[in-house]
This record gives structure tokens, C-alpha cells and sequence, in this order.
């Protein structure tokens, strides 16, 4: 019977988790679709509106590690209706935005509310209700989010062309306060009390802590790949361009990554009690300086850009999981919510800085000088892949 119980609560963590997330990933994404409307009526330039995003990045990864305790104290679902309760206002404030400032103070509540809402929070919640199986789940929560911005794009495009930007903040502010916060209040599932944590449980998810070292080798390794990940995203339309593709060819390339990335999730959760976070991470890994090898030897050519997609999509695909449950090898269930969020915060300051990074490189210096460092920072969060493969806890050789 408490078997059953159980993966009925996993199941309805999932089902809560997977709205609220892609809500609130949703929402966010509003620049991606309504920045010209929004620059003109606030008298910015794109990127001073692109640049909101990476305040809330910066946000977020500022409160994350102070939010560990209170995960640990009060659990993932108090902290997440807390933070929802911030996020509404933060929208609020966006759609009264008369300038830069008030602009990027409305993103950087946003920002402090993401702390507490999106993605760690969710995986923190999935840990304590799932347990052993909080992998498979995280992975399952990581496939539908992934839809986010291909539901929320056209339906804030749609909104917006009845009530104008301003108006869609406010709805999504509505959103959130009339679906999302009942939800993580009235459906989902509360922590189970540490006393009702069984003996054969406990031995299965407790483990000593590991060494200090091996949490900065972790960080370093999923920061690195995030940089990668997270820059390339943001500008690859035009990196295929300087590869030699037209803008057309370029953005038909580009659309096909989004496809790919979304099916790397799907295998990796098929697959998900077959193998742990870091073996999906050495392989995965092993995937970005290959594929960039590739397109720096590409010329052009259709057929070898194909393939660039195909291999650089599975491995960021995978890899976007492998960076949620990583931890997972390394630490139990007690010590995930602590080790998840001091690691959100390098994980959200390189994923701020990637794009203009990037960007700013491929501008400058031209395509082979961002493949360039990209292959050396995916190379080096592969070695580092290695050596935390050489420190894999005892317990977690079988599940590998």
C-alpha cells in the first residue's frame, strides 16, 4: 500500500511540477517574442532588453546557495509557493516599467524569485518525493519543460497582439496566482516526514559526503558545459551564417536543434534506470568537442552541418539532464537539496555571461576563434567527466 501511495505522489509531483514549470519558464521567455514592442515603448536598444535576462540569471544564481538551508528546513514546496508569491509582483512591476531601471529592478525580482521556483526548486521537490528514483523523474520533468518556449512563444505572441506586452505580463501574472500557486499549495505532494523514512530506504539513499574537491571538480564540469550549452544557443543562427550558410538556411539548420535536443531527453529517460547522470555526462560530453571539431571543418557543406546539428543536439540534450542529476551519483537525498543550490549559482553567473561572450567573439574575431574556445571548454569539462568517473561513490558502481 505505501508502495502504491507513493508513485501515485511521484506521479502528481510530475503532473504540478510540469505545469508550473512550464509556466513559469514560459513567462520568462516574453523578450524572445515581444522585444521589438517592448524596446520601442521603453526607449532601449534590443540587447538593453535582451539584458534582462541575464540580471535574472545573475539573480538567480545569487539566491540560490542562500536558499539551501530552507530547502533543507522547510522543504522544496514551501520555498517554491513562497517564490511564486514573489514572481507575481515581479511581473507586475515589468508591465509598469517606464525605463531601464525599473525594467531590470522588475527582472531582478524575477531573478529572486526564480531562485525559488524554477528548476532546482522542482528538482529539490522530485528528490525528496521520489527518492532512488528521483533521477528518471528529474529527467521526465526535463522532457516537457523543454517545451516551454515552443508553447509560450505564439501564445504570447497571441496575447500581445489583443492587450500589447504590458497586458501579457499582467496575465501571466494572473496565471501564476490562479494556477499555478493552487496547485503547489492544494496538489502537491508534501515531503514525507524524515521518521517515516523506512531503514532499507535510508540505506539506500544515504552515503558518506564526498570530498570538497569532487563538489568544485562537479561545478567546474557542469559549468563549463553550460557556458557551451547555454552560448551556443543563443547564437548559433548567426554562427551558421558565418559559417557560410544564408540566413535562410541558417535559421532552417537552427530550428532543427530545438527537434534533436528534445528527442536526447526522451532517450535519456527511457533509458534513465539503465544507467546514471554522470555516465549520460561522459558520453554527452564527449559529444560537444567533436561536433565542434566538425563544424570547424564544415566549409559549408549541408551535409556535414546536418551532422553538426545531429551530434552537438544529442549531446546538449543530454547533457541539459546529466547537469540536474549529476549530483545525484554524489550525494543523498538529504545532502542534494544543499549541493543543488551552491552549484545553481556558477551554473546561472556563466550561463549570464555565455551569450555576450560569445557573441562578442564572433563578432570580433570571427567563427574559428568561438568554436576555438568552445572546443577547449568542452574538452576540459569532459576530462574533468573523467575524473569524477574515477571518483564515483562505491554505491553508485552498480547502478552505472
Amino acid at each position: 500500500m505505501a508502495q502504491v501511495i507513493a508513485e501515485r505522489n511521484v506521479r502528481t509531483a510530475l503532473m504540478v511540477l510540469a505545469i508550473t514549470q512550464l509556466i513559469g519558464w514560459g513567462m520568462l521567455g516574453l523578450p524572445a517574442v515581444l522585444s521589438r514592442a517592448m524596446a520601442a515603448d521603453l526607449d532601449m536598444t534590443l540587447a538593453a532588453i535582451f539584458a534582462g535576462s541575464s540580471v535574472l540569471y545573475v539573480a538567480m544564481g545569487v539566491c540560490s546557495p542562500l536558499l539551501a538551508q530552507p530547502f533543507v528546513r522547510y522543504g522544496g514546496r514551501r520555498v517554491m509557493v513562497a517564490g511564486t508569491l514573489l514572481s507575481a509582483p515581479g511581473l507586475v512591476l515589468l508591465s509598469a516599467a517606464q525605463g531601464p531601471v525599473s525594467y531590470y529592478a522588475a527582472w531582478l525580482l524575477l531573478g529572486v524569485a526564480g531562485s525559488a521556483t524554477l528548476s532546482t526548486a522542482a528538482y529539490v521537490v522530485l528528490n525528496e518525493i521520489a527518492g532512488p528514483r528521483a533521477r528518471q523523474a528529474i529527467g521526465g520533468l526535463m522532457l516537457v519543460t523543454g517545451l516551454s518556449s515552443s508553447i509560450f512563444w505564439p501564445v504570447s505572441s497571441a496575447i500581445a497582439a489583443y492587450v500589447g506586452w504590458r497586458g501579457t505580463c499582467l496575465a501571466y501574472a494572473g496565471l501564476l496566482l490562479l494556477v499555478s500557486l493552487p496547485l503547489l499549495v492544494l496538489a502537491l505532494p508534501a515531503r514525507p516526514a524524515d521518521r517515516q523514512t523506512s531503514a532499507s530506504d535510508t540505506a539506500a539513499i544515504a552515503h558518506p559526503a564526498p570530498a570538497r574537491s569532487t563538489f568544485y571538480l562537479l561545478v567546474a564540469a557542469i559549468g563549463l558545459n553550460a557556458f557551451v550549452s547555454m552560448g551556443l544557443s543563443a547564437v548559433l543562427i548567426e554562427l551558421l551564417k558565418a559559417e557560410g550558410l544564408s540566413p535562410t538556411e541558417a535559421i532552417g539548420f537552427g530550428s532543427m536543434l530545438g527537434v534533436v535536443q528534445i528527442s536526447a531527453r526522451a532517450l535519456d529517460f527511457l533509458g534513465g534506470g539503465r544507467w546514471d547522470g554522470l555516465t549520460t555526462a561522459l558520453t554527452a560530453g564527449l559529444a560537444l568537442p567533436l561536433s565542434m571539431l566538425l563544424l570547424m571543418l564544415a566549409g559549408g557543406s549541408h551535409a556535414v552541418v546536418a551532422v553538426f546539428i545531429l551530434v552537438y543536439g544529442l549531446g546538449s540534450g543530454a547533457l541539459a539532464v546529466a547537469r540536474a542529476t549529476m549530483p545525484l551519483v554524489f550525494y543523498d537525498r538529504a545532502a542534494f537539496a544543499k549541493a543543488s543550490a551552491q552549484i545553481a549559482l556558477p551554473l546561472n553567473l556563466l550561463s549570464a555571461v555565455s551569450a555576450p561572450i560569445l557573441a562578442a567573439l564572433l563578432t570580433s574575431y570571427g567563427s574559428n576563434a568561438l568554436l576555438a574556445l568552445i572546443l577547449v571548454f568542452s574538452s576540459a569539462a569532459f576530462l574533468m567527466l573523467l575524473l569524477l568517473r574515477r571518483r564515483r561513490p562505491v554505491h553508485a558502481m552498480a547502478a552505472a
